[in-house]
């Protein structure tokens, strides 16, 4: 159960708290939540287990090094052997949270335990659960009545629910989103209509930008070190044809809004995310390596002038 998994990982945070630098805070409808940057620092350390937790912790996620941007030595490298599970029922930020002063993209195995969004069916992948487990991309701790409202949507009491909430301009929340570099391979591979089921372990890896000093700049880092700079290899089922023609379209160099930093081609649609080619998604560089023939292909390129005019803005 993936809510499970996250809930046994967050009692092991709660444990650490002051040493990871986040804080925990009990709400009055019970539910739990963990400050991952908002009133405090966190940490790198932080971000990989808020990572971990949007994984459902079915995924290994590691800090290694890099000479991919000039001055930069982070990478955020990520391995799951339950690609689907892991990415798409749990990791995918497709919950947008949206109450009266109060906006998140809401992620993690919650989601699955809600099952509001059409993706559940597509993969087939729902769970009841006890307890259930969210992260949030915010700026703002959620009131009382967001979780609650969040909690009926999972089908369990407020007092069930535990919240993982960091803005993108925080050391954690920065971090988690850099680790997305398999889970938007996934994604952009369900856009185009291929069978996830015949994923069987995904890897891959994206540069991790210095913190910025506001959320928009953050998320404009934060994306293009995987539209830009991100990695990542799939091993596969499946015939050479298929992989080679949903190839040509993975990476991120396929879509209409490539070329530009994040933040620019944000700025083009009002800054409302969801305005943007949803094929823009998705790594700068794939490989798919077929277990049926033993062949592997590669598609798309580091693009590391785009990936300096953002992370040096």
């Amino acid at each position: 159960m993936l809510n499970q998994r996250a809930a046994t990982l967050c009692d092991e945070i709660l444990a650490s708290a002051a040493g990871l630098n986040i804080a925990s805070h009990g709400l009055s409808c019970g539910t739990t939540l963990l400050d991952f940057g908002i009133e405090v620092l966190g940490s790198q350390a932080a971000g990989i287990l808020l990572a971990k937790v949007c994984l459902a912790d079915l995924a290994t996620v590691e800090l290694d090094s890099t000479e991919t941007v000039p001055g930069l030595c982070r990478l955020v490298s990520v391995a799951t052997d339950q690609p689907v599970a892991a990415c798409m029922a749990s990791q995918y930020a497709g919950w947008e949270i949206k109450e009266e002063g109060f906006f998140a993209m809401g992620s993690g195995p919650m989601r699955a335990a809600a099952g509001c969004e059409p993706l559940f069916a597509d993969i087939g992948y729902r769970e009841s659960a006890a307890v259930c487990v969210g992260v949030l991309e915010s700026g703002k701790l959620p009131s009382d009545d967001v979780c609650c409202q969040l909690a009926a949507k999972c089908h369990i009491r407020p007092s069930d629910l535990t919240l993982l909430v960091a803005p993108t301009s925080s050391i954690a929340g920065t971090l988690q989103v850099v680790a997305r570099s398999v889970e938007t391979a996934l994604h952009k591979l369900h856009e185009l209509g291929f069978d996830l089921s015949k994923i069987v372990r995904g890897q891959g890896s994206a540069p991790l930008p210095s913190v910025a000093d506001n959320d928009l700049v953050a998320i404009g880092r934060a994306n293009d070190a995987i539209l830009y700079g991100g990695e990542v290899t799939l091993e596969v089922h499946g015939d050479d044809e298929t992989l080679q023609k949903v190839g040509l379209q993975t990476p991120s160099s396929a879509s209409r809004d490539y070329g530009r930093p994040f933040a620019e081609v944000l700025a083009t649609y009002g800054n409302d995310f969801y305005q943007v080619d949803p094929l823009l998604f998705s790594p700068a560089k794939i490989t798919f390596e077929n277990l049926d023939t033993g062949n592997s292909f590669t598609f798309g390129e580091l693009n590391q002038e785009v990936l300096t005019r953002s992370f040096c803005s």
